[in-house]
């Protein structure tokens, strides 16, 4: 679990703080709508940020992920109202190869939005 000093600062990071940090941060609405995708994370799964933004993440982007171990648990921690944070590992599965990676997702209390971590578990999966 994170700290709250870090779910403070996810959550005010500007888009030049997120583009420099050094994991996968995509925020998405409680509807899986992404509201901010960084640098990392647009590496990661070779999309264009700018054109990532407004699409849903479970079914335009990572469709992957609409199983009940990714988007199951992401629709659990969003109907939560106080702050916490969930983490767990999983394996994407993109059209290049599959690479394991850690989940962090972050709430905040009295935020719409649920930022979600992207931490590389092996660098070798996704060539």
């Amino acid at each position: 679990m994170t700290s709250p000093q870090t779910d403070d600062h996810i959550f005010a990071m500007s888009r030049a703080e997120l583009d420099a940090y050094p994991d996968g941060v995509i925020t998405l609405a409680r509807d899986g709508t992404i509201v901010r995708y960084n640098r990392a994370e647009a590496r990661l799964a070779r999309r264009n940020q700018d054109e990532t933004i407004g699409l849903n993440f479970f079914r335009d982007v990572a469709p992957c992920t609409a199983v009940r171990e990714f988007q199951g648990r992401f629709d659990a921690f969003a109907a939560g109202t106080d702050s916490g944070a969930e983490r767990f590992d999983y394996t994407f599965r993109f059209a290049w190869g599959h690479q394991d990676v850690g989940i962090t997702m972050i709430r905040k209390a009295g935020v719409a939005e649920i930022n979600l971590l992207v931490s590389v578990r092996s660098k070798n999966s996704a060539a």
